[in-house]
């Protein structure tokens, strides 16, 4: 029991690496730091991220909303590729996209980094992505963890999770009670696959098919790899313009489960949201994946979001204005569907005719 001796079992030796953990908390507190919000209290850490809640004073009824997510098997392309700075979109867009759907403005986020084994570098690239994330949806990083796991995962292994809260008056909560018959359904387009999907994606391009992530895929003008780490976009601070130029009643996140579930979730049980397909091209990944696989259209509609990130459903006379505040934000986006009312064989929402 010797102090000076060498040969007990250490945590070091167990495979934990704690001054390879503190090293990643020094590269990536610059980072964070880009972050901050006025309401951010300390610096990074301390136990607890704080912000400060008297913010919340000039609101009546202020509501808390909350989410949480990964990014899925998306981190295998990553770990396969070395390239780690991106990942961080995907897991901000998955949380606080989610957050802005009921209209609230994203607050701040936290996350959680679990690794086979610390590289500060590589743990400070993954960092250095949810904060440029957190940026580009207006909110502050306050805090996170990086637990490493040997025995449990490989060394190059690794997996990202997040949570993260926003703010909303409560009377301008946006939700199918808002929804009216002759709604206008907008689309806006997404940046690629995003974050949904990869099991599916990587079964069919990789495994079945073979491909190599470095090869050049002519439909796609890059590198499958290129295609598939394309950062997932960020909608919160499109939406909250949007919520202040038009009357908005709701959002939908086009994330896992596809379009016409995720849209069918905001829309009442009286109702029904038609979605013309004619309206888009799908960009050509979608259709490498269905070719490939040979991947039923059903299939691929209920597991991709087939080239829409996120639905605005406005009234009708407020339709030019939102095309117009998406457009001056550079969000390319199109009237889609609309809400009618529900009949005896249909549910919450359908695709109808045939891709552009």
């Amino acid at each position: 029991m010797s102090e000076t001796s060498p040969t007990g079992a250490s945590y070091a030796a167990a495979g934990v690496d704690i001054e390879a953990g503190d090293r990643a908390v020094e590269l990536m507190k610059e980072w964070v730091k880009k972050t901050q919000r006025p309401e951010v209290l300390g610096g990074l850490g301390g136990f607890a991220g704080l912000f400060d809640a008297s913010a919340l004073k000039n609101y009546e009824r202020p509501l808390l909303a909350s989410a949480t997510d990964g990014v899925g098997t998306k981190v295998d392309i990553a770990r396969r590729l070395g390239v780690y700075d991106t990942i961080g979109h995907d897991l901000v867009a998955m949380v606080m996209d989610d957050i802005v759907v009921c209209g609230a403005e994203p607050l701040f986020m936290t996350d959680y980094i679990c690794v086979g084994k610390v590289h500060p570098e590589r743990v400070a690239a993954i960092v250095k992505g949810i904060a440029e994330g957190c940026v580009l949806a207006g909110c502050a990083l306050v805090g996170g963890e990086t637990a490493e796991h040997p025995g449990l995962l490989g060394e190059d292994d690794f997996d990202v999770a997040g949570a993260g809260t926003g703010v909303v008056e409560a009377d301008r909560l946006l939700g199918a009670d808002r929804i009216r018959t002759g709604d206008t359904v907008i689309a806006m387009a997404a940046s690629g696959l995003h974050s949904n999907g990869y099991s599916l994606v990587r079964h069919v391009l990789l495994n079945q098919a073979g491909l190599s992530l470095e090869s050049r895929v002519d439909d796609l003008g890059r590198t499958l790899g290129e295609e598939l780490l394309e950062p997932t976009k960020i909608y919160s601070l499109d939406c909250l313009a949007l919520t202040r130029t038009t009357d908005v009643h709701a959002f939908s996140h086009i994330t896992g489960g596809g379009l016409a579930a995720n849209l069918a979730r905001v829309v009442p049980d009286a109702l029904h949201a038609v979605v013309d397909r004619s309206t888009w091209t799908p960009a050509p990944i979608f259709d490498l994946v269905g070719r490939t696989g040979d991947v039923e259209r059903l299939e691929l509609e209920k597991t991709l979001n087939m080239g829409v990130g996120m639905m605005a459903i406005v009234p009708q006379e407020s339709t030019d204005v939102a095309l117009a505040t998406l457009a001056d934000r550079g969000v390319e986006a199109w009237v889609a569907g609309e809400i009618t009312e529900r009949g005896e064989h249909t549910t919450g929402a359908e695709l109808v005719g045939d891709y552009a």
